[in-house]
């Protein structure tokens, strides 16, 4: 479901008068249906950046990722919007969402994307939210007025209300109590069993034990030392 196969990443600083930061040679990597993949590594080896080439916010300069049958790194703007919208979720450490807009709304927003019908995407999103603890007083507010923790369960209700066949996590257990992080340790579980291909990035040694089948480490992929 997902390869990656001879990828690279520079960074041109431009205030630095345009020197040129190899941070990343050669990547490999594939990850099958039902699989889960760990990025590990030392803070800086490039498991963020990885990530974010493969959904598209980096662009690599040499190399592939297929992904669904879509190269991530020549495809088209409106390819990565539907690869986003079809195939590929991204549980992030950051809840980005518009002001006043329901949080029940911002969960089901990626089935109603797909055209879903509205009462079934907001019974699914309803659920996931009450499975994550989120009360149900605070459904109908938006999620920019919530703590930190509700904030991050709410990113993760929103990017597990379809069952994507690809799906990038950034720390999904990070700063999460006992209880909900044993929730979010079944989802991916479930995902898993139901097909899901995951690549992910945990700091958290025993979930990452837990759900992880494989760990690649981001350190091998480099650049040679000059």
């Amino acid at each position: 479901m997902i390869e990656i196969e001879n990828l690279s990443k520079s960074f041109t600083l431009h205030n630095q008068g345009g020197a040129v930061l190899e941070v990343m040679q050669g990547a490999g990597l594939t990850v099958a249906p039902g699989e889960c993949v760990a990025l590990i590594g030392n803070s800086g080896a490039g498991k963020s950046t990885l990530m974010r080439m493969i959904y598209g916010n980096y662009l690599a300069e040499v190399g592939h990722i297929r992904i669904g049958g879509v190269d991530v790194v020549g495809a088209e703007p409106r390819e990565i919007l539907k690869l986003r919208r079809e195939v590929l979720g991204y549980v992030s450490q950051f809840l980005r969402v518009v002001p006043r807009v329901p949080t029940r709304e911002v969960v089901a927003e990626p089935l109603l994307a797909l055209g879903r019908e509205r009462g079934e995407a907001l019974a699914r999103a309803e659920a996931l939210l009450a499975r994550l603890n989120i009360p149900e007083r605070l459904w109908e507010l938006s999620p920019t007025t919530f703590s930190g923790g509700e904030q991050q369960r709410v990113n993760i209700a929103r990017g597990f209300v379809r069952d994507w066949p690809a799906l990038l996590l950034d720390e999904p257990t990070a700063s999460l109590d006992p209880t909900n992080r044993e929730v979010v340790l079944k989802l991916i579980e479930e995902a898993k069993a139901r097909g899901a291909a995951i690549i992910g990035i945990f700091h958290d040694a025993e979930a990452r034990a837990r759900v992880a089948d494989r760990e690649i480490d981001v350190s091998a992929f480099a650049p040679a030392a000059a």
